[in-house]
């Protein structure tokens, strides 16, 4: 994605603007063209990305969008398992999806 960016910055250095050229509609067209394909490629790029396996605390958290006092009453309740190395808890990505998965409920 760097490259893309890098190719396109050479380009626009060498085409300077200049307060006496006019900028018309089919030059914005063309931008939004261009900013729409660069998002689009960032956006799946960021798709393609691998889940981790073992999440940290903070992770978790914003994942789940909860605070650190709702994260341990989940640990504390067994809601949510975990593995403690050096301080450190580990949450294993695949238990917290299954965890949403079995709490998902039918509102009809």
């Amino acid at each position: 994605m760097e490259r893309i960016f890098s190719k396109r910055e050479e380009k626009i250095s060498s085409e300077r603007m200049y307060a006496h050229q006019p900028i018309t509609i089919a030059d914005l067209r063309e931008f939004k063209s261009q900013l729409i394909e660069e998002l689009l490629t960032s956006l799946k790029c960021q798709s393609s990305q691998v889940q981790k396996k073992w999440l940290k605390s903070h992770e978790v958290r914003r994942l789940l969008k909860i605070s650190p006092g709702t994260l341990q009453t989940l640990k504390s309740s067994g809601a949510i398992t975990y593995t403690k190395i050096g301080g450190v808890h580990f949450y294993d990505y695949d238990d917290i999806q299954r965890v949403l998965e079995s709490g998902k409920m039918n509102n009809r």
